[in-house]
């Protein structure tokens, strides 16, 4: 059960309006990073979670939290598009001008009124094929937190691309808010392992005798950069507790794969043809 109180979680009043920078706004609502896509998938987890308890309850929390922040950024959108011109002022013709007008989105006054929607800055319709609900929590813990660096970044560049007071206001408040879900998600792995509820590898249940010795802890170098393996990942003990890092170069450990003649009805080589074919690849082989 959801309910909805009118007053904001923090303060979305730009000091003016701004239609071209509501366009670019519109990608921290409906982008793939967006707040649409955090809060849906928070909240999917958290309905999907098989584990009552701090889990479910937190995942639930932070999704609400989310919408919260939807409302806050549609509000915002809203308010930068109040007087949106519908078409350039006749009384300037300059070329700045003309630029101007054009960097501003049209559906925003055509499809929506002077409102904001579920769209990224480009217009592209958000998808709920952004969100992601994979059951295993320590998978998606991990994904959280990449969505929060990625919510954060964006919304820091935006930050830097105008100088409306209010709007840089609001912004730092989301700021400070990635900053901490950043964190939490980052606590909440820790807290799975010391649980001992998930672990690495993901998942758990796969048997480990069953994966092909040593490919487990094996960085295998497939660049002719000279530092690919000169990191932490390619030697010392590795991160499942379980196996010690090793570095060794590409090579293939199976036969070339050579195909059997296509059926005639759906290739338009003839038979013959692909008979040659064949034995003229046989014989490179041999």
């Amino acid at each position: 059960m959801f309910t909805h109180t009118h007053a904001l979680q923090y303060e979305a009043k730009p000091d003016g309006p701004d239609a071209a920078f509501a366009r670019r706004m519109q990608e921290i609502l409906g982008g793939q990073w967006g707040e649409m896509t955090v809060a849906t998938q928070y909240l999917l987890q958290g309905w999907n979670c098989r584990l009552p308890g701090k889990y479910k309850d937190m995942l639930l929390a932070i999704g609400t939290e989310e919408l919260a922040h939807v409302e806050m950024i549609v509000t915002m959108i809203d308010r930068l598009l109040d007087h949106q011109p519908l078409k350039p002022d006749a009384a300037d013709r300059s070329k700045e001008a003309a630029a101007g007008f054009g960097t501003t989105n049209p559906q925003h006054a055509i499809v929506n009124g002077g409102g904001a929607y579920y769209r990224d800055s480009m217009g592209l319709p958000w998808s709920g094929g952004y969100v992601t609900a994979s059951g295993n929590l320590m998978a998606d813990f991990h994904y959280n937190a990449t969505a929060e660096m990625m919510g954060r970044l964006q919304v820091a560049r935006l930050y830097n691309m105008t100088d409306d007071p209010g709007v840089k206001e609001m912004f730092k408040f989301l700021i400070a808010r990635d900053h901490m879900h950043q964190m939490q998600w980052l606590a909440a792995i820790e807290e799975l392992k010391a649980d001992g509820l998930e672990g690495i590898p993901v998942p758990e249940a796969f048997p480990l005798e069953e994966e092909p010795a040593d490919y487990g802890y094996a960085f295998i170098d497939a660049s002719d950069g000279p530092d690919a393996a000169a990191g932490r990942w390619a030697s010392g003990p590795a991160g499942d507790g379980r196996g010690t890092f090793s570095a060794r170069p590409i090579e293939a450990t199976a036969d070339a794969p050579i195909l059997p003649p296509g059926d005639p009805r759906l290739f338009g080589t003839p038979q013959s043809d692909t008979k040659n074919l064949l034995q003229k690849a046989k014989d490179l082989l041999t």
